[in-house]
């Protein structure tokens, strides 16, 4: 192909306003091909029919074309989380289960998606679009520990939320991208990712003294009320401020 038809391709694909949304998919599909760090520039290029140079009209260089597709997939992130966590409704461990489950299957099902955000080497913080939906999705995660650690037990310290939400985090991210990937790199595995997910927090929640039986926790099925700041146990974590 000649460079003036390349150029011609790239012109009708500008005007048309279409030439940004067709290197992120040329992007996302050459993600899903060759993994995040398998494609160059110039390559997203190629796979979306426009020449070399076409691409800067919309990003400074491959990291900026990455980042804007581990923005958007992280914003997909947070949508997806944030149903499935339905402000704790019905209950807090159940909406829980909700997320855990949220996570697992937007690792399976957007794998392209899933590498930009993790694993291209982009910085969270290369740019504020980046690092706020990243936030917002850890968020999610985050309000969903702070539930958890309410539902601490008389004498029992109550963990700091951010803690949780960082160990809860790792489970799922570890199972999620050993286990639950929608490509080649998956691991085999004699259960299903949300199996091995609910039994790692099962474990979890076990160890720091939570009640792991719903019925037993909590007979009439209402969760219950948070203690005063003066009543909450000190322990390993001491008291909350």
């Amino acid at each position: 192909m000649s460079w003036r038809k390349e150029e011609r391709r790239a012109e009708r694909g500008y005007h048309h306003g279409n030439l940004k949304e067709a290197l992120l998919q040329a992007a996302l599909d050459l993600i899903a091909q060759k993994g995040a760090a398998g494609f160059t520039f110039a390559d997203a290029a190629r796979m979306a029919g426009v020449s070399p140079a076409a691409p800067y009209r919309h990003f400074r260089d491959r990291d900026e074309l990455l980042s804007s597709i581990a923005q958007r997939g992280f914003e997909q992130f947070e949508a997806q989380l944030s149903a499935a966590w339905d402000d704790g409704r019905p209950d807090t461990v159940t909406a829980f289960e909700r997320v855990g489950k949220a996570y697992l299957a937007f690792a399976r099902e957007e794998p392209a998606f899933y590498s930009a955000m993790f694993e291209s080497g982009v910085a969270a913080d290369s740019t504020a679009g980046l690092l706020a939906a990243g936030e917002r999705a850890f968020g999610v995660i985050r309000a969903a520990a702070e539930r958890l650690a309410a539902l601490a037990p008389p004498g029992v310290p109550r963990p700091p939320a951010l803690m949780m939400a960082l160990h809860i985090w790792s489970m799922a991210h570890g199972i999620a991208s050993l286990f639950a990937r929608g490509d080649a790199a998956r691991r085999k595995l004699p259960m299903s990712p949300e199996e091995l997910l609910e039994a790692e927090v099962l474990i979890y929640l076990r160890g720091l003294g939570f009640p792991t039986d719903r019925r037993s926790a909590s007979p009439s099925g209402a969760e219950p009320p948070p203690l005063p700041d003066d009543e909450k146990p000190a322990g390993p974590w001491g008291r909350p401020k």
